[in-house]
């Protein structure tokens, strides 16, 4: 079924703002600079999205649900499935996307809205795709994703973010396929 033309509208708006802020941030860039940027107005953000934080949050949920989307597109071995997944989510054009889940995440965290609506989702829809995985290893290969990528945006260190990512998929490895 069509999306009806409003809806249609939002979400190449909002495929566009992603492209936009994975380009170039979006730091303390107001509504009328984003609206230029993606050649439409401050209002029609605002008719969209509300406001700027729910223009944030609504960034944050499309980019959480792209990175959900390729969950069925790793491969079976759960360390295998680690490294590809961190093949991802390391992609230097996601770093700006990255520091802006961070920045939501905090702030709902401390309750402010709209981005403490993103809780408990942030973790929970993530549990969800786990399929046959175990929970408590799904949880903790999101932790250490994520603090890795805290880890990448803070310090710029790709090399030793990569280098924990592939120890952790070895140890993955070697809790899936324990040596006999």
């Amino acid at each position: 079924m069509a999306r009806p033309p409003d809806l249609r509208r939002r979400q190449e708006l909002l495929d566009t703002l992603v492209a936009e802020v994975a380009a170039a941030g979006i730091g303390d860039r107001s509504l009328r600079d984003l609206a230029a940027a993606v050649g439409t107005s401050h209002r029609m953000l605002l008719h969209h999205f509300g406001s700027r934080d729910e223009l944030m949050l609504a960034i944050v949920s499309a980019v959480e649900q792209r990175q959900m989307d390729l969950m069925s597109e790793l491969p079976p071995d759960p360390a295998d499935a680690v490294a590809a997944m961190w093949a991802q989510l390391r992609r230097p054009e996601l770093r700006a996307l990255e520091r802006l889940f961070f920045e939501c995440y905090a702030r709902g965290v401390q309750g402010e809205e709209p981005f403490a609506r993103m809780l408990p989702g942030a973790v929970d829809d993530w549990l969800a795709q786990a399929g046959d995985a175990e929970p408590a290893m799904m949880r903790l290969g999101l932790a250490v994703a994520r603090g890795l990528l805290l880890d990448l945006v803070a310090t710029g260190d790709l090399a030793g973010v990569d280098a924990a990512a592939a120890t952790f998929a070895e140890l993955v490895r070697g809790a899936v396929n324990p040596p006999s």
